[in-house]
């Protein structure tokens, strides 16, 4: 590790991640992401690509690492665009289709969908990060989940849920919808789900008026 790094070496493997990370972002940037390589993240840090090797085994290690990265980011841009829903089945509906929509076209978050890893990727739905990831989504939301009738368990339950809706619907779409025809699909099938939960001796959140059936 105290060679290379262009004569400043990281002070652990944190911070070489972190450089990784970093130098990963510059040469997708500068090669595009189905032309990086373990080799060319190493040439850009001065070192060996083994040195890359031993923390990220492959490049799609590493464009994983680089697309958890970018979770924060989008999380934040996310809340932004669901800010105003408070129903629980308006959110989850909205969250979902927004997403599938901009996987695609996001910078770094959608790297292994873009260069055709999508398969490797989304097998981690049930990993700690991934599970972090749903949680993180949920708790930015407007939505008083407590007072919906969720608990922990309940949460967990839909993390894994949507997680998996996320998945299927990323790698095997539906047939042909536009933005609305997305929206009514979920709200159909998905929605009414999910404002079935309620607490103990209290009718299931009603569906606000306006909302598709």
């Amino acid at each position: 590790m105290a060679r290379g790094w262009r004569g400043r070496p990281p002070i652990d493997d944190d911070e070489a991640r972190r450089w990784i990370i970093d130098a990963a972002m510059r040469c997708i940037d500068r090669y595009g992401p189905d032309k990086t390589g373990l080799s060319d993240v190493a040439a850009e840090l001065g070192i060996t690509r083994q040195t890359v090797y031993r923390l990220y085994p492959s490049t799609g290690d590493l464009l994983l690492a680089v697309a958890t990265d970018a979770v924060d980011g989008y999380l934040d841009r996310l809340a932004g665009h669901v800010a105003q829903l408070t129903d629980p089945g308006d959110a989850v509906v909205e969250a979902i289709a927004y997403t599938l929509e901009r996987l695609p076209h996001e910078r770094f978050l959608g790297l292994l969908l873009n260069t055709g890893r999508s398969e490797m990727f989304l097998r981690g739905v049930s990993s700690p990060e991934a599970t972090a990831f749903g949680h993180s989504m949920l708790a930015r939301m407007n939505v008083d989940w407590a007072a919906c009738g969720y608990d922990s368990e309940d949460l967990d339950g839909l993390v894994q849920f949507g997680l998996r809706l996320l998945r299927s619907l990323v790698l095997d779409p539906p047939p042909r919808r536009n933005r609305a025809q997305l929206r009514a699909f979920l709200q159909r099938w998905l929605a009414p789900a999910i404002r079935s939960v309620a607490p103990a001796g209290r009718e299931p959140v009603a569906q606000p008026s306006g909302s598709s059936p």
